[in-house]
Parts: structure tokens; sequence; C-alpha cells
């Protein structure tokens, strides 16, 4: 089959969740005999085109202008450039399926492209930037999870705090309406796509309550491959009860959350912290002030890195404040055997069985995640007992199957709408 992705951008520029999914999915594909083109955006001034290939997979990038959130916006609504570069790509590739990761900065007609064409396409929900402009429901003027829109007075308070221009109330009205078309703009696509696919039922669950069919979304996890059995981890003898964070470094990751709740147990907890420091260099800063000597930063690391990492945790910590969609670490944590104490906060509460192969803890409560910890110091069997009731996770193969099956599904669905 020709297949076609489209995503908002790509590694090596970006290397974030939706990227690496993309990679692997197509790296999948191309290694299962099926002729893979990823098409993205890059931002840089001017405009213009590169294509490589990459482990099989031929890569089109496109960019047409540097990258902020103003331009992303207008991005969304009309930007010919990048347009006349997916008709190019279009015409080189000719897919059967395509396969939308994300459009964000890349124009809404995309898909318009792809109707015009007779090329039926998937989506992948791999955050709500379709309905939320900031992608991850969270506002920036409270730092509080959202709901969602209503009547957009909210997005345009939030967009306005996000800019750093909240005092301009009187922009209000304006604002409320661009997001409202930005909203109706990108409900078409989700309506016209042949299915829309959510890692996680929560995500399903989200989206239907925003209006979108839930008859057109299949809830399918990713696929992770467990490691190598030489990095999978195994009970530690003795020394103090060793935490592991692994992911972003930002303030609605929730670390700072697990580092108050340490204070005073410097004896028998350590944390480590793996992740781009240079991310959120003020945030860096909050967490290394808060830090005790029982904290050690690791910096980014690479894959195998992580499979080391996880090989000497005794539980992985996912503070989250705000609504996972999946969250790799937490499934890759069971893949390695590993228990995970996490937020119980959207799809985290879904994956983690509270006391059975983790503990849910009420997000950003101290308390609560202090009280959690200590019960790992004073009940030295509950670590050994969830270690041993986690289950594996999907595998690449499987997911990659139910993917290939799902494309055959759109594709006769296209047919028949035909």
């Amino acid at each position: 089959m020709r297949i076609l992705h489209l995503v908002h951008q790509y590694v090596p520029e970006h290397v974030g969740g939706t990227e690496i999914y993309t990679r692997l999915l197509a790296s999948s594909q191309s290694q299962r005999g099926h002729q893979v083109t990823i098409f993205c955006r890059r931002s840089a001034a001017g405009t213009g085109e590169e294509v490589y290939t990459e482990g099989g997979v031929r890569v089109e990038v496109a960019w047409s202008g540097l990258y902020n959130p103003a331009r992303r916006l207008l991005s969304t609504v009309h930007e010919p450039a990048l347009i006349r570069s997916l008709e190019r790509v279009l015409e080189r590739s000719r897919p059967e399926l395509a396969h939308i990761q994300h459009l964000m900065g890349l124009p809404a007609a995309c898909t318009r492209l792809l109707q015009q064409r007779g090329i039926p396409f998937v989506i992948t929900l791999h955050d709500y930037w379709w309905i939320c402009a900031n992608a991850q429901l969270l506002t920036h003027h409270s730092h509080q999870v959202c709901p969602g829109p209503r009547a957009f007075w909210n997005c345009a308070h939030c967009a306005l705090a996000r800019a750093g221009h909240s005092r301009l109330w009187p922009a209000l009205p304006l604002l409320a309406g661009a997001l409202a078309w930005r909203n109706q703009l990108l409900q078409q696509p989700l309506r016209v796509a042949q299915y829309l696919i959510a890692p996680t039922q929560f995500v399903r669950r989200w989206y239907s309550t925003q209006g979108i069919p839930p008859r057109k979304i299949v809830v399918l996890p990713h696929g992770i491959d467990p490691p190598p059995p030489a990095l999978r981890a195994s009970p530690r003898a003795d020394g103090p009860v060793r935490l592991v964070y692994i992911g972003g470094i930002a303030w609605q990751k929730g670390i700072h959350v697990v580092l108050e709740a340490l204070q005073g147990l410097e004896e028998k907890v350590e944390l480590w912290i793996a992740g781009d420091e240079s991310y959120d260099p003020a945030y860096t800063r909050r967490l290394r002030a808060l830090a005790t000597p029982n904290v050690r930063f690791l910096g980014l690391l690479a894959h195998t890195e992580v499979w080391e990492t996880l090989a000497q945790a005794d539980a992985v910590v996912v503070p989250s404040l705000w609504y996972e969609t999946y969250s790799l670490i937490t499934h890759e944590a069971f893949a390695a055997h590993v228990a995970v104490i996490a937020s119980r906060l959207g799809a985290l509460e879904e994956a983690v069985r509270d006391g059975i192969d983790g503990l849910l803890v009420p997000p950003g409560d101290v308390a609560a995640w202090r009280a959690a910890i200590v019960r790992l110091v004073d009940q030295p069997g509950l670590l050994a007992t969830m270690r041993a009731n986690t289950r594996p996770p999907m595998t690449v193969a499987e997911h990659v199957s139910r993917i290939e099956s799902l494309y055959l599904a759109a594709r006769s669905l296209r047919q028949t709408d035909d």
C-alpha cells in the first residue's frame, strides 16, 4: 500500500511523542513492504522544500516562514505555499491512504485536498489540539485543567494570557470569535475522516463530549516492544527506594509536586529525573532549587538509556497535572515490569490499577504524594507485588497489524461512500 503520513514537525529537529510514534510506525510499515512517505513542516525563513530517505521512508519537508504561536494559528487558516508543496508530494507519492498524525502549523485545507483527490484518511488524536488551541487543556492564566470551550470566552482569556497580554480584555470578543472559527474549521476534518484513532478510552470519551460521533473513534493503544532481557528490571536488595521520572521538564508534568513531597525523606527515598532541561529553563531552576541531595538529574536520555534507567528503578512517578492522552513512560515501565505511581487523572487512571500494578494519587496533592511514597518505604513487599502484577502493553507488531486492518477498512468505507 502507498501510505502518506502528515505530521506537524519531525525528528531530528523535534523529538516528541508524536514525532517518535510517526517515525516508528512509518519505519515498521516500510519493513512490511509498504511504500511510505512523510510530509511535515519545518520552521524556517522563506519558503523551500527538502526530500530525503530514512530507513526506506521518504521524508518530504516544506517550510514557509518562521514558527510562532500567531503564525501557527494563521497557518491553520491559510498557507498557500504549504498546500502547493503537498500537491507536489501527492503527485510524486500517489498515496492510497493518508494518516494524519498532526496538523498544527499545517493548513486545514490539506484535508480538502485529500478529499478532492479521493484519498481516504484517518486521524490519530495525539492530544486535544483539534478542539483546544493550547493542545493540553490547561489554562495559561490559572494553570487549571480545562473542560473545553465555553462559548470560547475561556479560550480567548487563555490565549491572551499565553501571549502575555492578559489585560487586553477589550480584545476578548474578537479573539473568541476567531477561536470559534478555528474550531469550526478543524471540526470538518474530524467529521469527514474515515476513522479517528484514540490511544485510550479517556480520549475517546472526551472527544465524544465535544460533539464528535463516538462511532468514528477507534481506541488503539500505541505499540511498545519490551526491553532486551538484560535490561529488564529486577528487585533491588538494599538502599533507599529509588523513584524515577522520565519525560518532559515542564510545569504541567508536576515534577515539583514529587520534590515537595520528598522533603525530609532524604535517607529513605531517592529520585532520578530525566528529561530535556533546556525546554523550560525557569521551571528547571525551580526544580533544582527544590532538590535535596537525594535527587539526581540525568538529562535527556536516548531510548536505550531509558531502558537502562528503568532497570534500576523501584517505581516510576508520573505526577501529571494535565490530562495525559496515553503516557508512553507509564507503558514502558510496565513493559520493564516496574510499578507506576501516577496522578489519578485522565488516561493515567485508565492505565494504572491502584494497589495492583501501581498507586493512583490525587494530582497536585503534596500530602497525598508523600503518603504514597512513605507507603512504599513502610511496606517493603508492596513494590514486589505490584511489579509481579504488571501487564505487558501491546507490541509494535500487533499495533502495526491493527493499523493495517484499519487502513483497509478506511479504504473500503471510502469506496462505499463513492
